[in-house]
């Protein structure tokens, strides 16, 4: 092969490569690489039957899975005076369309007289909440069943008398849902 036909060979060998590792790297369609299935926006329903939220019949999360294993949560309730939104944490793959998600957010109190004058209105930290959450996808990757638990820890990182336990149903969030 002479010279100056070597350089659109090794460039196409560069370009394929490059081209390949930057597809390696978008998140996949349900079936794609380990974990890929849960990548994307999720809209759930859930249902705490004892504790501290029982008593939200119409609670519903939104949640945003990302490729790197990083997870965003916001509910229906976030613009709730005590509720201090959204919650971050991390999700893994645990088996067959099996995942487990761990995220926290800040709870927070009204204030009190003890806390002067200069908090009136305001809604101060009062520690946070840990939700477990175990999910089982659907086989064709649009739908889910899960169950959560729910830790609360009080501003000491004490754990509190606010632990409950949940069940949800999500869907995929998609451009041909209602």
């Amino acid at each position: 092969m002479r010279h100056h036909a070597r350089i659109p060979v090794i460039a196409f060998l560069a370009l394929t490569t490059l081209s390949g590792c930057e597809l390696e790297r978008l998140p996949q369609a349900p079936g794609g690489p380990v974990g890929a299935e849960l990548v994307g926006a999720w809209r759930s329903r859930i249902t705490f039957t004892a504790g501290p939220l029982s008593g939200m019949k119409d609670l519903e999360f939104l949640y945003a899975y990302n490729a790197g294993g990083t997870m965003t949560e916001s509910s229906n309730y976030d613009e709730a005076a005590n509720a201090s939104p959204p919650a971050y944490g991390v999700w893994r793959k645990t088996g067959p369309r099996q995942f487990e998600t761990k995220y926290v957010f800040y709870q927070t109190r009204a204030p009190e007289p003890a806390d002067g004058d200069g908090n009136a209105g305001a809604w101060l930290p009062a520690g946070h909440g840990v939700l477990t959450e175990k999910i089982s996808l659907s086989l064709d990757g649009n739908s889910y069943t899960s169950t959560v638990h729910l830790d609360s820890y009080d501003s000491s990182d004490h754990l509190t008398d606010g632990s409950a336990d949940a069940t949800g149903a999500g869907t995929r969030i998609a451009f041909t849902m209602p």
